[in-house]
């Protein structure tokens, strides 16, 4: 499904739609949403129905093939997780360069990349009322079943990424911005690296599987440590505009930092793109397509200026601490909906009459 919707982004004269008159992702959207209210009357009030039939889903990143639970509140669990997956891959075809009318090189508009952060959110609003709504609703003998697909952990760093991602995006976009100050970029840059080693956090134990699974633990290593060159950088910039010797030798320090992350973050791209499925390195854009040619130029530029001025000794060997600065994006207040009006007892009781009378006829 991804992989076809891809393909058509290039496809400018094109119209890639379905038969309702919309793209895939957005059809299944949309039928989640509209089976969410029913499948939720299965659970209304404590009912017993919500053992009564068993759930199959596919996994992607357990080592079992697939996971079966005749509880009904697996099955919502699993339609929240699907439609943020569905919503992290929107916003992530919003993302990709497009032709422009100028004939310049392809590139992603401001509106495209404003419009993939409320679907980021939106992502992680959907996670977080799968943590904090969905999962306390199941046993926890039964919670130990759950494919890591499910587990809490996973659940948890998805959300992180995606407030990451908007972060991300963020940065980007005040890069852009001459309005934007060093101290407005190095405050994203240090939330961006706050939700990604938050998410690494909540991913380190668990057995993420061959395949997905470690390449999803990948993607996070690398985005964490692609924050990191960011939030040193800035950090260095910052320091340097002090007058002391000390701020001197800090920004040194911190810039030095930034070079050797962003270094690591190239060999941990690598190795994202190695691991099976194996994915083609995209061309740098954004943040890392600025930062990948700063950093290294002004970082040998500092040190060497700085060396000039003080001695060897005196420029810290160790990279200053980070400001610590609360995420300030958060996930989209997202609640379950009522159950569907078709759950009413008056129509669940005519529902049984009408059966009856056609099986006495």
């Amino acid at each position: 499904m991804a992989s076809q919707e891809a393909s058509t982004v290039s496809r400018t004269r094109r119209k890639s739609a379905t038969q309702h008159g919309g793209s895939t992702l957005a059809d299944l959207h949309q039928a989640l949403e509209d089976y969410l209210p029913i499948l939720l009357g299965l659970v209304k009030d404590g009912s017993q129905l919500q053992h009564n039939v068993q759930f199959v889903w596919m996994n992607q990143e357990d080592e079992a093939e697939e996971t079966a639970i005749s509880n009904a509140w697996y099955e919502v669990l699993s339609v929240l997780h699907l439609m943020a997956m569905l919503s992290l891959s929107q916003a992530n075809l919003l993302l990709l360069p497009r032709a422009s009318s100028d004939g310049y090189q392809p590139k992603v508009s401001e509106d495209s990349r404003r419009a993939s952060i409320d679907i980021f959110l939106k992502a992680a609003g959907y996670l977080d009322c799968a943590v904090r709504n969905v999962l306390p609703q199941l046993p926890n003998p039964l919670r130990k079943e759950l494919p890591v697909d499910l587990a809490e952990g996973v659940l948890r760093a998805l959300c992180l990424q995606a407030l990451g991602q908007s972060v991300d995006i963020q940065l980007g976009m005040a890069i852009d911005s001459a309005k934007a100050t060093l101290a407005v970029k190095r405050r994203l840059a240090c939330e961006m690296v706050k939700s990604w080693q938050q998410a690494q956090d909540n991913i380190m134990n668990l057995p993420l599987a061959n395949g997905w699974g470690e390449k999803h633990r990948l993607l996070i290593k690398w985005k964490y440590v692609e924050a990191k060159a960011a939030a040193y950088y800035y950090h260095g910039l910052i320091l340097d505009e002090g007058n002391t010797e000390k701020s001197h030798g800090m920004a040194v320090a911190a810039l030095q930092a930034a070079d050797e992350y962003f270094k690591e973050s190239k060999r941990a791209c690598e190795a994202f793109n190695a691991a099976s499925p194996l994915s083609r390195n995209p061309p740098l854009w954004g943040t890392m397509k600025y930062l990948s040619d700063k950093i290294p130029k002004d970082t040998s530029s500092k040190v060497r200026i700085n060396r000039d001025l003080y001695s060897y000794e005196k420029i810290m060997e160790t990279a200053p601490t980070l400001p610590d600065f609360a995420l300030a994006l958060k996930p989209d207040d997202f609640q379950l909906p009522p159950a569907h009006p078709s759950w009413n007892e008056e129509n669940v009781v005519s529902g049984q009459a009408s059966s009856n009378h056609l099986r006495s006829d």
